[in-house]
């Protein structure tokens, strides 16, 4: 959570036009602080990368704090939890994204951070086949203490919400628009008990209707939120589809539930399957396998083979203990240490089975 004074400015950076979040992150490089980017000079402003002098004379001009002040007494009011990228409670999953929102609303009873989060999409047009497979994966894959992701959309994703509300597993619905709303209202009774079990997230504030340009944002926060990907049923064109190429992109883990040749809302997975852009998903196992679920718990590293290790060795996984789960980016400054080297080290003790690889080059011991 950002304290009062710094999220009146947070949010307002992010009202003023133009300034998307590569720009916003750019800024507050450069200047130091949001709150900074607010103070300083016109001739400064120009000399960051991206910014020209539309967008510097938008910022020194800004006067429109009151619009951010009543963002934040809705915020209040409503028990809204935000977070912004420069938080440690931010979602390490997107930290590391280039084009990741600085700055997320949310609402209910999830973490931002789970062991383990699965993305499932797909289309809004869902079959008896697509619904029943969405339900059997999840209600198999609550062993697994997975958290539950998708887009609150009619389809797939409300069959998956349902699913996981039926079976306790917490799910995020991520929205289009701001928390004062639900699209589509027939989701409304829907989102309401997900904020027991779950909850929504959004990179929007109140106000903000569900425009057609924010959908495929909102589909990259999906993508960016999951360990791996599960497209149910899309179309080759379907937004679940542009959701896996967003996923892709950042590389994270794909899975598609192949359909009969021929099946319109088929053609999606299939494709993805045979352009080897997705693994096939036919059932729970096949996701657990190839996620590496599948290691027992008694796999750990006992303490005497703890003591096997050099110094160097030691640091790292004492700082990985310490964190429970942290990036190779942030190891290497917090430990002063060149990235190349460690991400080595950090092989040789995978290999020897003493820490594993997460997606979004993240590490957590065995």
């Amino acid at each position: 959570m950002s304290s009062t004074p710094d999220l009146l400015y947070q949010i307002s950076l992010k009202l003023i036009p133009g300034i998307g979040d590569v720009l916003m992150k750019n800024l507050i490089s450069y200047c130091g602080s949001v709150e900074a980017v607010f103070k300083e000079k016109k001739t400064k402003l120009l000399r960051i990368p991206g910014i020209g002098d539309v967008l510097a004379n938008n910022i020194v001009s800004y006067k429109q704090f009151d619009r951010a002040e009543k963002e934040l007494l809705f915020i209040e009011k409503h028990k809204i939890k935000t977070y912004f990228y420069l938080d440690g409670a931010y979602p390490f999953r997107l930290k590391d994204l280039q084009d990741a929102p600085c700055l997320l609303f949310g609402l209910g009873n999830f973490d931002p951070n789970p062991q383990r989060m699965v993305g499932i999409v797909g289309t809004r047009r869902a079959s008896e086949y697509g619904k029943q497979f969405t339900q059997n994966l999840i209600a198999e894959l609550k062993e697994q203490n997975i958290q539950v992701v998708s887009g609150l959309a009619i389809g797939i994703d409300g069959i998956a919400h349902k699913a996981a509300l039926q079976n306790e597993v917490p799910s995020i619905g991520v929205l289009a628009h701001g928390l004062d709303r639900i699209y589509p209202s027939q989701h409304e009774a829907l989102a309401k008990k997900m904020l027991s079990c779950g909850g929504l997230l959004t990179e929007f504030p109140s106000l903000s209707n569900p425009d057609r340009e924010n959908f495929p944002k909102r589909n990259r926060i999906v993508a960016g939120l999951s360990d791996v990907l599960v497209l149910v049923e899309t179309a080759i064109k379907g937004g679940a589809r542009i959701t896996a190429e967003i996923a892709n992109s950042y590389n994270k883990e794909v899975m598609a539930v192949p359909g009969r040749v021929g099946d319109y809302f088929s053609q999606g997975c299939n494709c993805l399957i045979q352009e080897h852009k997705a693994a096939m998903l036919t059932s729970s196992q096949d996701l657990i396998k190839w996620m590496n679920w599948d290691q027992t718990k008694n796999s750990k590293p006992s303490i005497d083979l703890f003591q096997q290790l050099n110094a160097d060795e030691l640091v790292l996984v004492n700082f990985i203990r310490a964190k429970t789960r942290v990036s190779l980016d942030d190891m290497a400054f917090e430990l002063n240490a060149d990235p190349g080297t460690m991400a080595l080290k950090l092989l040789e003790l995978e290999f020897a089975g003493f820490v594993r690889t997460l997606p979004g080059k993240q590490y957590e011991l065995t």
